[in-house]
Parts: structure tokens; sequence; C-alpha cells
């Protein structure tokens, strides 16, 4: 690879004091106060946690390999607790690149193949939380409309703003300023590791159904307590005044296809 794209590509760690834990199975599968998070933009973060603290019972070596120009050759194990499996769902780099030698001894985890991520005693989802990242949420009295095709969604004056790092702000409806006969429950989920687990709603109008429109968070991690029940559109979606003045849609991936 030219040295000019490996200049590019930042691989950087950072300790984590943070006790990290992670579930399968009924299982404990890792536990640490001495994780490293990578950080290797774009890719979000990632937490590699001391082999000694990932029982060996639990570990099934495995013939896949793969290799990164960034941190050097993986090799990989199998977690298996009881009768189930999550194939090569952990990986290390026993000899990493000069680089980052911080990483030898340490593996990392597919965060979707385990069951559950706890930091501290309170449970995670998605990926790491970035420390980088920051959300601050605001009350405002200034008037927040919510329309779409003409038609009134939201209006408030007691809404709450979102300030998430690299996200455009996202305008939080208490229940009372909805227009909840407009509104379908929807069977879709998501999760946010900021935030915590999204439901959604779509939108009747006019015959035409906007699905996944709307979401709100009726159990909110602790961070983001204040948006309990609160109700939010994409702002990709529909279109927003603030104080009067008409904002532009943002372009992000989740603008219609």
């Amino acid at each position: 690879m030219p040295d000019a794209a490996r200049t590019a590509h930042r691989v950087t760690t950072e300790p984590c004091a943070k006790r990290i834990r992670v579930r399968f199975n009924g299982e404990t599968v890792a536990d640490t106060t001495e994780a490293l998070l990578l950080f290797e933009p774009p890719i979000t973060p990632v937490y590699y946690i001391p082999l000694k603290d990932i029982p060996e019972r639990f570990r099934v070596p495995t013939d896949h390999s793969t290799h990164c120009p960034f941190k050097g050759d993986a090799s990989y194990w199998n977690i298996k607790v009881g009768d189930r499996v999550a194939e090569n769902a952990l990986w290390s780099y026993p000899d990493p690149i000069s680089a980052v030698p911080e990483l030898k001894g340490h593996a990392a985890f597919y965060w979707n193949r385990m069951d559950r991520w706890l930091e501290e005693d309170e449970e995670i989802f998605v990926h790491a939380r970035d420390p980088h990242v920051r959300v601050d949420i605001l009350p405002s009295s200034r008037r927040v409309e919510v329309s779409l095709e003409g038609t009134v969604l939201a209006d408030s004056t007691q809404a709450l703003f979102l300030f998430e790092t690299g996200l455009p702000v996202r305008y939080y409806i208490p229940e009372e300023d909805m227009r909840h006969d407009l509104l379908v429950a929807s069977e879709l989920e998501t999760a946010c590791p900021y935030k915590g687990v999204a439901d959604y709603h779509h939108v009747d109008l006019a015959g035409t159904r906007h699905e996944n429109l709307v979401w709100h968070y009726t159990s909110p991690v602790r961070e983001a307590a204040p948006i309990q029940d609160y109700h939010c559109f994409f702002n990709e979606r529909v279109d927003i005044r603030v104080d009067g003045v008409p904002l532009d849609r943002p372009t992000t991936k989740w603008s219609p296809k």
C-alpha cells in the first residue's frame, strides 16, 4: 500500500478505565478493567480486551485468518458456551505491526455476535461509545413546526433540542404537541449507543404511508433520560421550521433514496 494511504489512514488506541463485560448464552465471556479503545475512522471504536480476561474455556481456535495492512495478521476463535457457538467471533493480532504494538495480547469481539455488553453496570448497544462524541439535550422555547406535504405533524414551544457530534440537530417533541391521529405503530426497533433502544411509528397521510418517520425512546440510557417518551422526526424526510424559519433537509444516510 502506498505510504500516502498509510499516512491518511490512522489507527490509534486509548486505555479505558471502565469495567467492560461481554455476555454470551448466560455467561460472562470477558470481564476487564484494562481494555484498549481502538479508533480507526470511519470505523466505529472497538474494544480490545486482554486475552487474560477472556477465559480460555470459552475460546475455540479456528483456521480462519485475515490481514489488515494497518494492524497485521489476525487469528480467530469461536466462542462456545454450552450448546451455542459464535463462529469466528473473536480475533487477535499475535504479532501486530510496529505502529500498534499495544494490540499484542489483546483480542476483539464482533459486537453483534455477542448477547450483551456492559460498561460498568450499564448495558450499551451497537458499538463501543466514543468518548469524543458529545450529546447535549437542551430545552427550548423556540417554536418547532414539523409538516409534510402541507400537513402539520407537530407544533411545539417546549421541544428538546438534541445536539450530537457529527449529526444534524434533532428536535424531540412532547407527546401533547404531536398529531397522534396520523401515527401508526411500527415493528421496527433500532439501538443507539448514546441513547438506547428506539421504537418507531409510520405516518399515514392522505392515503400514503410514510414508513418509520418518527421514533421515540421509552427507556433511554441514563445520559439521555430527558428525551423519554418525546418523539422525533427525521429532518431528512419532513419540513421543519424553527421560529418560522424553514430549515434545509440535511443529507445523511437516512435521506430518501
